[in-house]
C-alpha cells in the first residue's frame, strides 16, 4: 500500500496537503479537476475509509491517520458550506 499525499485547494484559494495510506484515492480524483464541495466530501470520505479498511485488513486495525485526515477535511469544509457553489480543486499528487 503506497502512501499518497495530495494537494487540494479550498474555495478561498488556501491549500492543504492531505494524506492517504493507500493510492486508492487516485481512483476518486483527477489532478486539476474541481469538485463541488459536497461531491468532494463524499469522494474523499469513501476513498479514505476504503484506504483505512485496507490497512485494517493487512494490520488488524483501521488507519488512524486516514480517519484523522478525514475528520480534518470535514472540519475545514464547514466554513465553505455557506458559499455559493463552493468547489475544491485537486492540485496534484505529492
Amino acid at each position: 500500500m503506497p502512501e499518497t499525499r495530495f494537494q487540494i485547494e479550498w474555495p478561498d484559494g488556501s491549500q492543504e496537503t492531505c494524506y492517504s495510506p493507500s493510492s486508492v484515492v487516485k481512483k476518486y480524483f483527477s489532478v486539476n479537476e474541481s469538485y463541488d464541495l459536497e461531491d468532494f466530501l463524499s469522494r474523499v470520505s469513501e476513498a479514505l475509509n476504503l484506504a483505512s479498511d485496507r490497512v485494517q485488513a493487512k494490520y488488524g486495525r483501521p488507519c488512524g491517520l486516514a480517519l484523522g485526515q478525514l475528520q480534518e477535511i470535514e472540519m475545514n469544509a464547514r466554513k465553505y458550506r455557506g458559499l455559493y457553489h463552493p468547489k475544491v480543486k485537486i492540485k496534484g499528487w505529492l
